[in-house]
């Protein structure tokens, strides 16, 4: 398929969650981005926080058809989210590509489900670390950025889906800042579908959750807030706090800090965790959780 083609197959997606919902804070009530058809059955592949404890969902069509459609899951570890079509979108499944193979310098196409598209090149493959307690070995950047990059489809110059746009960004390159689109590679799907569609999640113990958002702070990890009611808070952690050890290992960054967390046993394991906080050291244990136990589950239809 061309890219004029495939770029039909990416639609509007427009959520509608709780107020009561765990997420309604942090994300809103009313969010809106995009998704792309990857099943002749009207199955799309969105970034998961537009779904997240949705319970209604709108698809729309670049002619203007709006179809009502079925959160049907959404990954935490990839951050993928799939919504069901629930009345045919007539629209083709596009074909996905191999994000492995693509390289820095290479020519993409991101593209929104309002018909908006901008050609971008890949500028990095690499490790991403998100404050929400979130991992990608190796995340896509693209530059210039898409300006609704939400759940929009990144594709390659054959019109083979390589990710979904996730996150914007600032890059610092020679003196000068750029804004950048960070992008979840398509290969981390195929591995985990099956489960997504029969059991709403994938079959492996769910990782431990503190509910803490953090930031890399020169090689430090410090908390800039906790999640209400979550275990972090529960424990005493407070913003400002330096996570320095995870039971017996010292911290070394972002991403370490998650290896070690998720290493440290299953969700509801009791997990120490040294801090510095206003100079001193303390030692805080944190009964972690199952993030999907404080969020309202899609049902399998």
């Amino acid at each position: 398929m061309s890219i004029d083609s495939v770029m039909h197959s990416v639609v509007a997606v427009r959520a509608t969650v709780p107020e009561d919902a765990f997420t309604a804070g942090a994300l809103g009530t009313r969010r809106e981005g995009s998704g792309v058809v990857i099943r002749e059955d009207g199955l799309v592949l969105t970034i998961g926080y537009l779904i997240t404890e949705a319970d209604e969902v709108w698809l729309t069509t670049h002619d203007g058809r709006i179809v009502p459609a079925h959160p049907t899951a959404y990954d935490q570890v990839t951050g993928f989210g799939l919504v069901q079509a629930l009345a045919p979108l007539n629209l083709p499944a596009v074909a996905l590509g191999d994000a492995a193979h693509a390289r820095i310098g290479d020519t993409v196409v991101l593209a929104d489900g309002i018909g908006q598209s901008v050609r971008a090149v890949i500028v990095g493959k690499q490790e991403f670390a998100g404050y929400w307690e979130y991992l990608l070995e190796e995340a896509i950047f693209i530059a210039p950025a898409h300006p609704s990059w939400g759940g929009a489809a990144l594709f390659d110059v054959d019109g083979r889906l390589l990710g979904i746009g996730s996150l914007r960004l600032e890059m610092s390159r020679n003196g000068e800042v750029s804004d950048i689109n960070m992008v979840v590679p398509i290969d981390l799907l195929p591995p985990i579908l099956d489960d997504l569609l029969t059991r709403g999640q994938v079959a492996t113990p769910p990782r431990p959750w503190l509910g803490a958002f953090s930031a890399d702070s020169d090689g430090k990890v410090v908390v800039m807030s906790v999640a209400e009611g979550g275990p972090a808070a529960k424990a005493g952690l407070r913003r400002g706090d330096v996570i320095s050890d995870v039971r017996d290992g010292h911290v070394e960054g972002l991403a370490d800090f998650y290896r070690k967390l998720w290493q440290a046993g299953p969700a509801g394991a009791e997990i120490p965790i040294r801090v510095v906080r206003d100079g001193r050291d303390a030692w805080l244990r944190v009964k972690s959780a199952d993030r999907g136990s404080f969020l309202r589950k899609p049902s399998l239809q």
